[in-house]
């Protein structure tokens, strides 16, 4: 699927993995289709093109189909090389910037296991994060971004995820401010109130609370 504007985006509006595209386009200046997902009626078209995981985000580009964000990220990397580049030229930096953006997938993990889980689980949830976070904070030191003082894939894949840094981070929390006053951040992430009250109907739709 494409369009005669650029490539096609399938995602759904509270996706921290489907705003992870929506930054990367936004910081190459790629235009695109947005096509919204519906998570609790799901569409041929992403059982067709996602056959295996059945997940957003999928892009369409050129009649061919790319899943995972990660992945899709990459993808839009190297197709758009004369943009801004968002992986590091050299090898070894590239391959940390994958190591921890992969990492990353696993605050994703624990952050639904938050909103799950009740009361000693959900404390559990809690401090896992915030370990990781600590980790990721080591990672960042005393950097404006995760690859200095360029905004990159490291710094796209994380943040999404700003609604779960904790103040024990000090350092995080510094760098996700300076991710929210980029343009491509800020219009790509969804209104934390509107968020936390779709959290509140996941947990009341399946039973949480």
């Amino acid at each position: 699927m494409a369009t005669s504007n650029g490539p096609v985006l399938l995602a759904f509006w509270v996706s921290p993995v489907s705003q992870r595209v929506r930054i990367t386009l936004a910081e190459k200046g790629i235009k695109y289709e947005y096509k919204e997902e519906d998570l609790f009626n799901k569409s041929e078209l992403l059982l067709k093109s996602n056959p295996v995981h059945k997940k957003v985000p999928v892009l369409f580009h050129n009649g061919k189909t790319i899943c995972d964000s990660l992945v899709i990220m990459e993808y839009i990397d190297e197709v758009w090389p004369d943009k801004v580049k968002i992986l590091p030229s050299d090898p070894y930096q590239r391959a940390q910037a994958r190591f921890w953006a992969d990492f990353s997938n696993k605050v994703c993990e624990c952050g639904h296991r938050l909103w799950q889980k009740k009361g000693e689980e959900q404390e559990a949830a809690k401090k896992e994060i915030i370990e990781m976070l600590k980790l990721i904070e080591t990672e960042l030191g005393d950097k404006k971004y995760f690859s200095g003082d360029v905004f990159g894939f490291i710094d796209i894949a994380l943040a999404p995820f700003t609604s779960c840094i904790e103040e024990v981070t000090p350092k995080i929390v510094a760098w996700a401010k300076r991710c929210l006053q980029r343009e491509s951040v800020a219009k790509s992430l969804s209104e934390p109130g509107k968020v936390y009250e779709f959290v509140c109907f996941l947990k009341k739709r399946f039973g949480f609370e």
